[in-house]
């Protein structure tokens, strides 16, 4: 019989053999997770995930598709912070907001997380994203990301990794910037 650990349950291990309990360190959506679309266009959005963003930031959430590669979940206050959303709306009066912003908006709903830990993807985000019924759900720190499986699979083999990659990304986490 073999043994399996899925990213959370050996993220969960990494914290627990450093002292740092899961449950404890915050609410940051990390880690992926397999799912299917149901027959009605819902996605049951994994528990660990629902958790941290009720908790964090309530049940709204901003559904859009930034790429037409994947789906975005926003939960709502993340979103209205990276639209650089504000009761004065002076914002979009710029140019490149103004387009980003229709964009996002056709495409996007706002929504509540129902009473089972599902929304709606809508048939235009899924058309968009080409995802049908089997998805990963990707936490990226601060919102979700999804995609079909086949569709990720196929960009990370096309998109390896490599050093000059880690490099990069380690300039911009010591906060050099690029020239």
């Amino acid at each position: 019989m073999g043994f399996s650990l899925d990213i959370n349950d050996y993220l969960s291990y990494i914290l627990y053999k450093n002292g740092i309990n899961w449950d404890k360190m915050g609410n940051y959506l990390i880690g992926s997770y397999t799912a299917r679309i149901d027959k009605g266009g819902r996605i049951k959005i994994p528990e660990k995930f629902r958790a941290a963003i009720e908790e964090e930031y309530g049940k709204e959430v901003f559904i859009t598709s930034l790429t037409d590669k994947a789906v975005q979940i926003y939960p709502l206050p993340v979103w209205l912070n990276l639209a650089g959303i504000s009761k004065q709306g002076l914002l979009q009066l710029k140019p490149d907001l103004r387009m980003f912003m229709l964009h996002v908006n056709r495409k996007g709903t706002h929504y509540e997380i129902d009473s089972k830990g599902r929304v709606l993807i809508s048939q235009t985000l899924k058309d968009k994203a080409q995802i049908d019924t089997e998805v990963e759900i990707i936490g990226l720190n601060d919102h979700l990301e999804i995609w079909s499986k086949t569709s990720l699979d196929n960009i990370l083999d096309q998109n390896p990794l490599t050093e000059e990659n880690f490099e990069r990304i380690s300039d911009l986490k010591s906060g050099k910037e690029e020239q």
